[in-house]
């Protein structure tokens, strides 16, 4: 079990207000620094809009929109927290700046976890005080509703440390997965990545519209992966020998060229092509409502996916 009761959220932009939303259903006190003007109103203004989706997934005991508290300096935010979550603009320069500063000023047993979706634990690491607390910790937008978390130490992280950010993780309701070795973009955004690139070349080669790539998904691998993910969907593919015979059947198709790793040059004619796609796909409906339709249906497919795959490890 965690004992962290107190945490700070360093960036407050869509994924920073995703974790304060988070924290709070989950009964935390939040400290929360984002030097933008209007940065204090914009992220009540998205915990009150998302407060119903998180009532539905279950609060617990205590949680309150009132324990979110905005300081005006960082060195305020983190001198007296137990875990910080760092979420500012994913570029190195900026990112390592500020895990300097919060590393200067957080208490020693302090865990800080930044949410980069590209940037490895080692390189960020770099120059601290206390290097083997800052660990790569990547969620997934809307993170007051997707569980998943990555967790990936660098060079100079212990593994006890990297338990109790696991614990932490664990204790707010979230799926951490810890990844041994570091990668680049790390694990699910170098899946989510092949697939994106593999969708732009068939609509940048006229094969479908933006619209027909989702449906394919939806309708499609997207369903099955919801529930089993791509290695079991491909197990059950292959009968009653499962993996074993699929690999024998459709092991040589591996060999045909039929993806295009490498991403399609991003020419402008591709832009508006995707652009117009998504914008006609969409047609009248406002983002806002998209996202509300958006988690609704997370919610409810979360509660499937329990239902049918409660025995997942992580």
């Amino acid at each position: 079990m965690s004992n962290v009761n107190k945490v700070a959220v360093v960036g407050t932009g869509v994924i920073g207000n995703g974790w304060i939303g988070r924290f709070l259903a989950q009964g935390l006190d939040v400290v929360a620094f984002d030097p933008a003007d209007g940065a204090e109103e914009r992220t009540r203004q998205v915990v009150e809009q998302v407060w119903p989706e998180l009532e539905r997934l279950g609060m617990t005991e205590g949680a309150s929109q009132n324990r979110l508290t905005f300081v005006s300096t960082l060195e305020e935010a983190v001198q007296d927290v137990d875990f910080i979550q760092e979420n500012v603009p994913e570029r190195e320069d900026i990112k390592k700046s500020v895990l300097t500063n919060i590393d200067q000023h957080a208490k020693p047993d302090a865990i800080i976890g930044s949410s980069t979706s590209g940037i490895m634990a080692t390189t960020l690491q770099e120059d601290l005080q206390h290097p083997g607390r800052v660990i790569v910790a990547h969620p997934f937008n809307p993170v007051y509703i997707l569980p998943l978390v990555e967790l990936v130490g660098g060079q100079a992280t212990d593994a006890e440390l990297m338990e109790r950010a696991k614990a932490f993780y664990q204790s707010i309701q979230m799926r951490p997965l810890v990844i041994n070795k570091e990668i680049e973009g790390h694990v699910a955004d170098r899946l989510m990545e092949a697939l994106w690139r593999e969708a732009l070349h068939l609509v940048n080669d006229g094969i479908v519209t933006t619209e027909e790539v989702d449906a394919a998904i939806i309708y499609g691998a997207g369903l099955r992966w919801a529930q089993m993910g791509p290695f079991l969907t491909f197990h059950l593919a292959g009968g009653e020998q499962g993996m074993r015979h699929m690999l024998e059947q459709f092991g040589p198709a591996l060999k045909k060229p039929w993806t295009k790793l490498e991403a399609p040059e991003l020419t402008e004619d591709l832009k508006e092509k995707v652009i117009e796609g998504c914008e006609s796909h969409a047609g009248d409906v406002p983002i806002s409502e998209l996202e509300n339709k958006r988690n609704e249906f997370l919610v409810k497919l979360l509660d499937l996916v329990e239902d049918y795959w409660p025995q997942s490890k992580i």
